[in-house]
């Protein structure tokens, strides 16, 4: 016989497990073993870092520009005429020394001018030889003439006493005096004629003079006829043909002087003041000659042309400044001079410095000793980090002395052993403990850019 439990009883059953369950559970929670907690510790930052240490640096600048002449000659025909004669070497590109004939003109309508003028000349001073024969031979009809009027005067005295007593008639006396009249006359156009003679010198003595420069201006425009070179020189373009004729102001050709070849470079005026040494002396007040450029910009100059691996140089030295600064880049221009650029030529190896190249014109100044040096990318806004002796990181105020392109000069705010950062210290939290990583690399190539050493800046 089965015995059947109601429903009710059958769900009692189920619960004393449950309770005995829950139990054991709270019984091993309760006993468990805590883990161990260890105590928290700062994960350092991974910064490269140099340190700094005083360095002789040498400032430098570069700017371009493009290569001209130091000379242009542009002939112009100064006198109209025919080409009768052209130099066999006047073509572009002929080299030319001084004195070379290279153009003659028809002369034959100059000469003709210049016998007219001589010939004038010759008349003038006939004239005024006539003059001076003239006025001599007046003098001495003067002189016969006083004296005649001398003895008219004196016997016409003699008559008037004659007839004071009655001894002579009245009409001898009337005669006398108009004898006497006569001669005064006489003497009086013998006077003006003298005294003229001054005037008609000077008018003749100025004909003669405006024929004289006449003469001066022909034998001029004779010798404009022919064309020589004023200096040693490079032919440009050349636009004549022999028989071709003349016009005045006609363009020629044109010479490259060969002494010297120039080329203008822009530099920010921070540039151009940072090439000056602070010791440096110039009497006052500065007057822009050559001997105060040379004396103030004395800069070794290179001067380079680039054309893939072909990189010829040249030693340069600064001719002048510019009057202004440019309106638009705000920038000064410098003028820089190779000296004989031909004479320096070496086939294969350098040509002459010619119009037209674009080159690049390096400037270094006086070694500026004791420098601390620091990266660029070292300072912000004003600021840069250092490591200090516990690995900490701080921040330094500094004041930079000048720029370089890659790395700035450092006047004030550190000292020679600070480990200064170079890497990006983002997030920088001042007084967060840093692992310094020395950043040798980066060490010596800014005490090889700060000795001058490597590429141009």
């Amino acid at each position: 016989m089965r015995w059947k439990l109601p429903g009710l009883s059958r769900r009692w059953l189920i619960l004393p497990p449950i309770l005995l369950g829950v139990a054991v559970t709270v019984t091993l929670v309760r006993n468990r073993e805590r883990p161990l907690r260890e105590p928290d510790r700062e994960q350092p930052r991974v910064l490269r870092v140099i340190a700094v240490e005083p360095l002789d640096v040498v400032p430098r600048a570069v700017g371009y520009g493009t290569a001209q002449p130091g000379q242009i000659w542009r002939a112009v025909s100064e006198v109209r005429g025919r080409v009768i004669e052209v130099h066999p070497q006047l073509e572009p590109g002929a080299m030319v020394r001084q004195g070379d004939v290279l153009l003659r003109i028809d002369p034959a309508e100059y000469q003709l001018g210049i016998a007219q003028i001589e010939a004038d000349i010759a008349q003038v001073k006939a004239q005024l030889e006539e003059l001076t024969v003239k006025e001599a031979n007046d003098r001495d009809s003067l002189e016969i003439e006083q004296s005649s009027l001398a003895l008219a005067e004196r016997e016409l005295q003699r008559l008037q006493s004659l007839r004071e007593r009655n001894a002579t008639s009245e009409s001898a006396i009337d005669q006398q005096n108009r004898a006497v009249l006569t001669q005064r006359q006489n003497v009086q156009k013998l006077q003006n004629s003298l005294q003229l003679v001054p005037h008609q010198r000077k008018s003749l003595e100025a004909a003669l003079a405006v024929k004289q420069a006449g003469l001066e201006q022909a034998e001029l425009d004779l010798a404009k006829t022919t064309i020589a070179a004023p200096l040693d020189c490079r032919l440009g373009e050349v636009d004549i043909e022999p028989g071709q004729f003349l016009a005045v102001g006609q363009s020629l050709f044109e010479a490259h002087g060969i002494g010297w070849a120039e080329v203008e470079i822009q530099l920010p005026m921070d540039q151009l003041r940072t090439l000056i040494h602070p010791d440096h002396s110039v009497p006052l007040p500065v007057q822009m000659d050559p001997s105060t450029i040379e004396q103030l910009f004395d800069f070794d100059v290179t001067v380079r042309y680039r054309s893939g691996d072909f990189q010829p140089e040249w030693k340069g030295r600064v001719l002048r400044l510019r009057e202004q600064l440019d309106p638009r880049t705000r920038t000064i221009g410098l003028v820089i001079a190779v000296d004989k650029p031909y004479e320096q030529a070496i086939p294969g190896q350098r040509p002459p410095l010619v119009q037209g190249m674009y080159c690049e014109a390096e400037l270094r100044g006086r070694v500026r000793a004791g420098q601390i040096v620091i990266p660029r990318a070292a300072l912000h806004d004003g600021q840069v980090y250092i490591v200090d002796q516990d690995n900490r990181l701080q921040r330094r105020s500094v004041q930079v002395a000048f720029a370089q392109s890659s790395f700035l000069c450092i006047q004030s705010g550190l000292r020679a052993g600070d480990r200064v950062v170079v890497s990006d210290p983002t997030p920088a939290i001042t007084g967060g403990l840093v692992e310094p990583v020395p950043d040798s690399p980066l060490r010596q190539r800014l005490a090889a850019e700060a000795a001058g050493e490597g590429e141009a800046p």
